[in-house]
């Protein structure tokens, strides 16, 4: 029986990034995903047009639905709302077991605010708290969620370990952003590794989500964090290649 992930977050018309390219990254690791949105969005290649929070009380009840009991993992995305981020910890919080990445995307990388300054304030102190929670931020998100200076290629490693001392189980922060060959830096229990490779020579839209997803589906399959999230970077650099 295929492995269940469950997917919070907001819609992308293009199925490029949000909620659907969950269903897309699920399909391709033969998982089944478990939807519930918190937010419509309408993007494109000018950016965010609009943005259509969920009503609360539907969104609580989504996220209610879902069977968390028998979920391997979970992939939050972007929530738009303090009361969206809530109902989400609190669930995450009343099933410690589950291994749960959450990418806190607070803008859509063409241009627009996914997530308001209070949902971010919920990401920075509650979410990113969490000890089942796998925290995939790139730079320009951990540098909000510390409230502290830019990061930079040499200091993305003391970024994450900051990130990870707040309590969650791992950090996986992003530098694809920087100047050069992207380096990530993962911060465990055992420590700061910094994830160097070649910058592939392809356009992709919607990578940190996908990424966020695909290690979700390596924890579902039976994989630990560091083996998950390697596998994930490399399924991403494959799927940048092709574009």
């Amino acid at each position: 029986m295929a492995a269940i992930v469950l997917s919070v977050g907001t819609t992308h018309p293009w199925n490029v990034a949000g909620t659907g390219r969950d269903l897309v990254v699920g399909c391709d690791f033969g998982v089944r995903v478990f939807t519930a949105v918190a937010a419509v969005s309408a993007q494109g290649p000018h950016g965010l047009t609009a943005l259509q929070p969920v009503d609360a009380e539907v969104f609580a009840a989504q996220v209610a639905a879902l069977p968390w009991d028998s979920a391997a993992a979970a992939r939050i995305g972007a929530l738009p709302s303090a009361d969206a981020v809530t109902v989400v910890a609190d669930a995450l919080g009343q099933h410690p077991q589950l291994p749960s990445v959450v990418d806190p995307a607070f803008a859509a990388s063409r241009g627009g605010v996914l997530v308001q300054e209070g949902a971010r304030l919920g990401y920075r102190h509650r979410l990113g708290a969490l000890p089942n929670v796998i925290l995939t931020p790139n730079v320009g998100e951990a540098q909000e969620l510390l409230g502290g200076a830019a990061i930079a290629r040499d200091s993305i490693a003391r970024a994450a370990a900051a990130l990870h001392a707040r309590g969650c189980l791992a950090v996986l922060l992003k530098g694809g952003h920087l100047e050069g060959d992207p380096t990530d830096a993962l911060a465990t229990a055992n420590g700061v590794e910094l994830l160097a490779e070649a910058r592939i020579a392809g356009r992709m839209h919607g990578t940190g989500c996908t990424l966020a997803m695909a290690v979700a589906c390596e924890i579902a399959a039976g994989k630990p964090v560091v083996e998950a999230v390697l596998s994930a970077r490399a399924y991403v650099r494959a799927q940048i290649a092709k574009h």
